[in-house]
C-alpha cells in the first residue's frame, strides 16, 4: 500500500513540473498587433505610392537556388560569404532563403519572358529577407523590405524616377528630414582602371586596414571605401575618388542624373565613398539617409542602377535600377517621430446578447451583417448588457442589437440608438435592411 502511494505522488510530482516555454528564435521578432498598425501605415502608403507611378506588384519565392545570389549578389560580397541561410535538400538541390530581392525579381523577369511585354517593366514587391547576421538594434535574421525596379530603360530620367519615388514615400510616411547620398561607380570598363588604381593605394597603407579589408583588398576593393572601422575610414579619406575616373557616357549618365533631381528640387550629397555591398550594381548607387536627433545620420534604404544584372543570370542585355528599404528600420523612425496613428476601430453596430439561445441567434444574425458590408462587434462571452454596451461605446457603434431570452423566443431584435437611447424592437428578418436604412440615414 506504501508502495501505491508513493507511486501516486509521484505522478501527481511530475503532472505539477512546469514545462519550460519555446522562445523565439535569436534574431527573430514577433510583430504585434499595435506594431502591425504602424505596419500597415508604410506599407499602404508605399504601395499606393507605386500605383500611381505605375508600377506592378510582383511575389517571388522565399527559397531560391543558392547558385541565384552566388552569381547575381556575388561570391565576394559579406551577404553571400558569411550571412545566408543556407542547406541541401534530400534531392541534392541546393537551396538559399533570400538575403534580398533583387536578384529573385531579375529571374523573374527573365523566366516569365518580361523582356517581351512593353518596356519598362514597373515592379513592386514586399516581404521577408533573412541573413545571419549579429542582431542588434533595428537589424534581426528576419526582416522585411519594401522594394521597387525598373528594368529595360537606362535613361537618367528613370534613375531619378526611381530616387524621387523614394523621396517621396519617406515624404508621405512623415519623414522629411532627410538626404539623398548618391554617387557612380562606373561601369565593368572604367570601373575595372579605377579598382587597379584604388589596390596601388591601398596597398601603401595596408598595415593600417581592419582584417576583414586586407582580405577584400584583392577580391573586393571597392568595399574597402565602405567599410565602418574607424581606421579604415581614415584611410578612405584620401583613398583615389571613383568620380574623377568615369569614362565619359558614364560622367554624362551621372551628370544627367543629377540635372534632373535638380530640376525637381530633391536634396543629394556627393559621397564618394558610397558603393553599396553587392556586386551587381554599376553606374548610379544612392541611400536615403535620415538626420536624427543626436546630429548623426542613418541610413533608412538603398539603390542604384544594375544594368549587367539580368545577362549575368542568363537573360539578354537589359538595363535595370531600383530601390529597397527595410520596414522595421522606418517604423522604429515613426516610433522614435512619436507619429500618433488612430488606434479606434470603428464598428458600425455592436450585438448585444444575454443567455445561449441569444449567442446562437447573434452568430446567424453577425454573419448576415458581414454579408451585407456592415462593420459589426460583439462579445459572445457572459458579459453583462450593461458590460456589452459599454464595448459599443468603445468601438464608437452607432446602434446596438440587443437579443435577450425573450428576443430569442420571440425570432425578435432590439435596435437601440447609442447616442439617442432610443430603442425599437424588429422582427429579426428585415434587423439588416432596417440597420442599412437607418446608417444612410
Amino acid at each position: 500500500m506504501p508502495r501505491v502511494k508513493k507511486q501516486q505522488q509521484e505522478v501527481k510530482k511530475k503532472r505539477r513540473k512546469k514545462t519550460s516555454p519555446i522562445q523565439i528564435v535569436k534574431g527573430m521578432k514577433d510583430i504585434l498587433p499595435p506594431e502591425q498598425l504602424l505596419w500597415d501605415y508604410v506599407l499602404e502608403n508605399s504601395r499606393k505610392l507605386c500605383k500611381d507611378f505605375g508600377f506592378g506588384r510582383i511575389e517571388t519565392p522565399i527559397l531560391e537556388r543558392t547558385e541565384l545570389f552566388q552569381r547575381g549578389v556575388g561570391d565576394n560580397t559579406d551577404i553571400v560569404e558569411k550571412e545566408m541561410f543556407s542547406f541541401e535538400t534530400q534531392g541534392k538541390d541546393k537551396l538559399s532563403m533570400r538575403p534580398e530581392g533583387t536578384a529573385g525579381l531579375a529571374r523573374a523577369y527573365i523566366e516569365n519572358g518580361m523582356s517581351r511585354w512593353s518596356q519598362p517593366v514597373k515592379l513592386y514587391y514586399e516581404g521577408p529577407m533573412f541573413r545571419y547576421e549579429k542582431p542588434q538594434a533595428g537589424r534581426y535574421r528576419q526582416f522585411h523590405q519594401f522594394g521597387f525596379e525598373i528594368f529595360g530603360d537606362d535613361d537618367a530620367a528613370i534613375d531619378a524616377q526611381v530616387i524621387y519615388l523614394a523621396w517621396k514615400i519617406f515624404q508621405k510616411l512623415g519623414i522629411k528630414d532627410i538626404n539623398i547620398q548618391i554617387n557612380s561607380i562606373g561601369c565593368v570598363e572604367c570601373r575595372s582602371a579605377y579598382k587597379k588604381l584604388l589596390r596601388d593605394y591601398y596597398e601603401m597603407k595596408i598595415n593600417k586596414l581592419c582584417m576583414d579589408c586586407k582580405r577584400r583588398l584583392d577580391s573586393n576593393p571597392l568595399r574597402l571605401l565602405d567599410c565602418k572601422e574607424e581606421k579604415c575610414m581614415q584611410v578612405a579619406t584620401s583613398a583615389p575618388q571613383i568620380i574623377d575616373h568615369l569614362c565619359v557616357p558614364c560622367h554624362d549618365h551621372f551628370k544627367n542624373v543629377l540635372e534632373f533631381l535638380d530640376e525637381i528640387e530633391i536634396t543629394y550629397v556627393l559621397n564618394s565613398r558610397l558603393v553599396r555591398g553587392l556586386d551587381y550594381y554599376s553606374r548610379t548607387v544612392f541611400e536615403v539617409w535620415e538626420n536624427n536627433s543626436e546630429g548623426g545620420q542613418s541610413s533608412l534604404g538603398g539603390g542604384g542602377r544594375y544594368d549587367g544584372l539580368v545577362e549575368m543570370l542568363g537573360g539578354e542585355e537589359t538595363p535595370a535600377v531600383g530601390f529597397s528599404f527595410g520596414v522595421e528600420r522606418v517604423a522604429e523612425s515613426l516610433l522614435r517621430k512619436g507619429i500618433q496613428l488612430n488606434h479606434s476601430v470603428k464598428k458600425e453596430v455592436f450585438l448585444v446578447q444575454l443567455g445561449d439561445k441569444a449567442r446562437k441567434k447573434i452568430l446567424r444574425l453577425f454573419d448576415k451583417l458581414i454579408d451585407s458590408n456592415i462593420t459589426a462587434g460583439e462579445s459572445l462571452g457572459r458579459g453583462s448588457i450593461k458590460s456589452q454596451l459599454r464595448m459599443a461605446n468603445k468601438f464608437n457603434s452607432r446602434f446596438a442589437l440587443i437579443i435577450g431570452q425573450k428576443e430569442a423566443l420571440d425570432d425578435t431584435v432590439i435596435i437601440r440608438d447609442m447616442e439617442s437611447g432610443m430603442q425599437e424592437v424588429v422582427v429579426m428578418d428585415s434587423v439588416v435592411k432596417e440597420v442599412k436604412k437607418r446608417l444612410k440615414g
